[in-house]
């Protein structure tokens, strides 16, 4: 048996669970299914690379979140995958002891080291708004940031500065991105993220050896690549006009469409509503609350909660039923509406097959195919 597996065990994490989670990554990554065995070689055979976990401007949610997940406990899995050489919420040393830790990783390891950033970074009045060992963020950030092989912000506030930069920011507070230039860096967004993307990116990362497909903002395409709505278990009420009209009415608890209600999921990017959080298939809209937006920095603390993002229609056709169907006792029924989208869907099915018996080479080939016949 392996070291790293008989350290896992040891840990509580049983076989079982390992490679559960490691199919699980795979999946969330859109890797072919094979890939879970390299996957976990790439973690149990991996030297435990060295991990720089820097807090600023936050509330240590992101950190929180990651603890308290389960099935295994992640936490166990990410202290066993890599070497956590320095964390402010975690570490057991303070003061000189743990500034020691820090700077001799950094040391041992340059070049090599993931550097882990939570919290927004103040920028104004030289940073002296955060201060940890008597040097300002800026200043342990830039530092932390020279000898670093890659950057991971966890959550909004690192990626983009979070609620601290909403206006009018006294403290000048920006993302991660803002400040360092040089190195590649992969935002995680959320309010909290989801811990699996974290662990996701953490996995691709020792598995591949260079970051993930990023998208415009920085962000792992695997667990940002869609819209939440897409895949949203109240989007078939979306799709025929039954929306929520206020917080603890039948329209609410019968599960309607919370657009209305200030619903950001048509412009949020985000996997919540297929990877869930706290391993019991909960998230936010689930259990009756809008989405915020909480990974788009022009949504999150930038919009109310109730104010509505604009979509390709604010709302559905008049051919959907009407939300008030129950009340005033007019539009078409659930049923009906059904009942006209499979006949819409028959007659859209029955011309794309006339379409492709029509002639495809114009007038020429149509005419000798009436001279065949």
């Amino acid at each position: 048996m392996k070291k790293k597996e008989t350290d896992l065990l040891c840990a509580g994490v049983t076989r079982r669970d390992f490679i559960k989670t490691c199919v699980t990554a795979t999946a969330m990554m859109g890797l072919p299914f094979a890939m879970h065995t390299r996957i976990a070689e790439a973690v149990e055979t991996n030297r435990n690379p060295a991990v720089i976990w820097l807090h600023f401007q936050e509330c240590t949610g992101c950190t929180e979140s990651l603890l308290r997940s389960s099935h295994p406990t992640v936490a166990s899995l990410i202290l066993d995958m890599i070497s956590l050489d320095y964390h402010e919420t975690l570490m057991v040393g303070s003061g000189h002891q743990a500034e020691k830790s820090l700077h001799d990783s950094m040391q041992a390891n340059r070049g090599k080291y993931l550097l882990v950033v939570e919290g927004a970074i103040p920028t104004k009045e030289n940073g002296i708004y955060c201060k940890v060992a008597g040097k300002t963020a800026i200043e342990s950030l830039r530092h932390a940031a020279e000898g670093a092989a890659a950057i991971i912000t966890v959550g909004t506030c690192a990626g983009y500065g979070g609620i601290q930069s909403v206006a009018p920011n006294p403290t000048g507070a920006v993302g991660v991105r803002d400040i360092i230039k040089d190195k590649p860096i992969i935002n995680i967004p959320g309010c909290p993220p989801n811990p699996y993307n974290f662990l996701s990116t953490v996995m691709y990362y020792l598995t591949f050896n260079r970051i993930p497909d990023l998208d415009s903002l920085g962000r792992p395409k695997f667990a940002y690549g869609r819209k939440i709505h897409e895949h949203c278990e109240r989007r078939p009420h979306f799709d025929a006009g039954r929306f929520a009209k206020a917080y603890g009415d039948a329209t609410h608890a019968e599960g309607y469409c919370l657009y209305k209600l200030g619903c950001k999921g048509p412009e949020t990017f985000a996997n919540c509503s297929v990877q869930r959080f706290n391993d019991v298939g909960a998230w936010p809209v689930s259990v009756g609350h809008p989405c915020i937006g909480c990974t788009e920095p022009h949504i999150l603390f930038k919009m109310p909660i109730a104010e509505k993002v604009q979509i390709h229609e604010p709302t559905p056709p008049d051919t959907y039923a009407p939300v008030n169907l129950r009340d005033k006792g007019k539009g078409a029924d659930p049923l009906t509406t059904g009942i006209l989208g499979l006949a819409a869907g028959a007659a859209l099915g029955a011309g794309a097959m006339m379409a492709k018996k029509l002639p495809k080479d114009g007038p020429a080939e149509e005419e000798k195919h009436e001279k065949s016949e």
